[in-house]
């Protein structure tokens, strides 16, 4: 399976999940999105990595970096291997003398880690292909241009109440805008209806 590079293109507050986070990663030499949901620590811990923030006490992931080095212990690459019933899985790829230990984790506990070691991020082409979100020409560089809101009747409608072939209607809509919260909200609908 050939790896694709991605890279850390947001990280912003659910608004249709409370206290999560959505981190949009993107293909380096490609035009697809990866949005992955993750909880409000993890999002906090990446955010204070990638701002270069010092906390006065180490985080756990700081904390778990500080002592890996101690041992001599190098994250090499994260690589975002699986997903299962829309769950993201991922390998920390470390090496020791030469040698390479691969261990299971969270995505996010993944990315956190990848920051703060400045490590490579990667995920498969069947994966991609799967979840990747096209980007498309309201993009410019890594920003968005403004597009139109959601009118008022559809942000006040509950995604429960919608109809089967509205909430496929909203999901195209939610991707076309890359509001990957909302995408994600409504495919977890259209999984309890057995829509996918």
């Amino acid at each position: 399976m050939k790896k694709i590079k991605l890279e850390i293109i947001a990280l912003s507050h659910s608004i249709t999940h409370s206290h999560n986070y959505a981190i949009i990663l993107g293909e380096s030499n490609g035009t697809k999105r990866l949005p992955v949901v993750i909880g409000g620590f993890e999002a906090q811990s990446i955010a204070v990595a990638l701002e270069n923030m010092i906390p006065t006490r180490p985080l756990t992931h700081d904390l778990f970096k500080n002592t890996l080095e101690s041992f001599d212990i190098v994250l090499k690459e994260v690589i975002i291997n699986q997903l299962i019933e829309g769950v993201f899985y991922s390998k920390l790829v470390f090496e020791k003398e030469g040698k390479e230990y691969h261990i299971d984790s969270r995505t996010s506990d993944a990315i956190a880690m990848a920051v703060r070691y400045n490590a490579p991020i990667y995920t498969y082409t069947s994966i991609i292909e799967i979840a990747g979100v096209e980007m498309d020409d309201s993009f410019i560089g890594d920003k968005p241009k403004k597009a139109d809101p959601l009118t008022k009747e559809q942000k006040s409608k509950s995604i429960l109440e919608l109809t089967d072939s509205a909430l496929k209607a909203m999901l195209d809509k939610s991707l076309e805008r890359e509001d990957y919260e909302m995408a994600a909200q409504i495919r977890d609908e259209m999984k309890k209806r057995n829509l996918e």
